[in-house]
């Protein structure tokens, strides 16, 4: 069984009082440029109970209004990024602005929340260059891939000098052309306004489908097939790799050199925790739950006093807690081929 340790999640907040409130339900407020969080000492995460599996996010939180008057406050709530390039990803490209069909209530009462989405290189904001040529923002979508066929040379060129595609060449079955493809990440935040009643607790609730990243193999060993080089350090410092994740590995990939197929391949879940830290002290009680989803899948995560609750199920409890990373989760699946 792997190690597991606790990473991240998010949701954000934003006042619209002179008192400004990032995700773990956060405060934020809105300048040029979109949201930006802020802390805020006026409301207080009371409670905060986190589900998350390979198909599923669940977050349920209470909140306390500590002042004698009504806050009204922008509530943002940021969902992991989509990235471009070749790696799995577990979304529907084509589902339109909403991908993980978001759904979010206060006190039981469903709420619509606004979407902001940017498409950025290295962290800088380039929404605005793609909007110029009509060009979708989520990598991988048919309509994107077709918008960016229809480019002239001078767009090609500029956008390729700015980092958001290049150009590759393969044959489609008709030959060799020229395909552009996207570079650019799509980093989405929903949000909504709402009021915290003074000297008062609301409840609210989250649901979304997973994104779920992925490769095509067991990716963490190196070339020789030993736990060393800078991709085993980086899994070990995200996911508390410990032996028994290093065994199966080695195994995967003997599995991969006798007969051409691994016995597995990884799956990744984010989820931004780090926002938690931005409301008016700890998370009072804090819930983790962590579902593998089948008892055949490995799983490992950074966490502390984590227990198994049921086959797939393990759980991790705290009080009065401030995240200190954001949550990561391998899943070592067996391969589908």
């Amino acid at each position: 069984m792997a190690s597991i340790k606790c990473t991240a999640i998010a949701t954000l907040m934003l006042l619209s009082l002179a008192v400004a409130a990032r995700a773990n339900d956060s405060t934020a407020e809105l300048r040029t440029g979109g949201l930006v969080f802020v802390q805020t000492e006026a409301i207080s995460m009371v409670e905060e109970r986190l589900y998350i599996s390979p198909r599923e996010v669940r977050v349920d939180y209470r909140f306390r209004n500590l002042t004698d008057t009504d806050v009204e406050a922008l509530v943002a709530f940021p969902v992991p990024d989509i990235v471009s390039g070749y790696e799995i990803v577990a979304v529907d490209p084509d589902a339109g602005d909403n991908f993980l069909g978001f759904e979010t209530s206060q006190d039981g009462r469903p709420i619509k929340a606004e979407l902001q989405q940017q498409a950025t290189v290295s962290n800088v904001d380039l929404t605005a260059e793609l909007v110029a040529e009509n060009i979708p923002l989520m990598p991988g979508a048919e309509a994107t891939g077709a918008a960016l066929s229809r480019l002239g040379p001078e767009a090609v060129e500029r956008f390729v000098g700015l980092g958001l595609v290049r150009v590759e060449q393969w044959d489609d079955g008709s030959g060799m052309k020229d395909h552009i493809v996207p570079l650019w990440t799509l980093k989405s935040v929903y949000w909504w306004k709402t009021v915290y009643p003074a000297d008062s607790e609301v409840s609210v609730s989250h649901r979304y489908t997973t994104s779920v990243g992925g490769t095509v193999d067991v990716t963490y060993l190196d070339e020789n097939g030993e736990p060393r080089g800078e991709r085993f350090a980086e899994y070990e410092k995200r996911y508390c790799l410990d032996d028994a994740m290093v065994r199966i590995a080695k195994k995967s990939r003997k599995a991969s050199m006798e007969t051409g197929t691994p016995l597995y391949v990884e799956n990744w879940i984010s989820y931004i925790l780090m926002t938690g830290n931005n409301w008016a002290g700890p998370i009072g009680s804090f819930t983790l739950t962590v579902d593998k989803g089948d008892p055949k899948n490995v799983v490992s995560f950074c966490g502390e006093g984590v227990t198994k609750t049921g086959p797939t199920t393990f759980e991790m409890t705290k009080t009065d807690f401030y995240p200190d990373r954001d949550l990561e989760i391998l899943l070592l699946v067996p391969a589908p081929f």
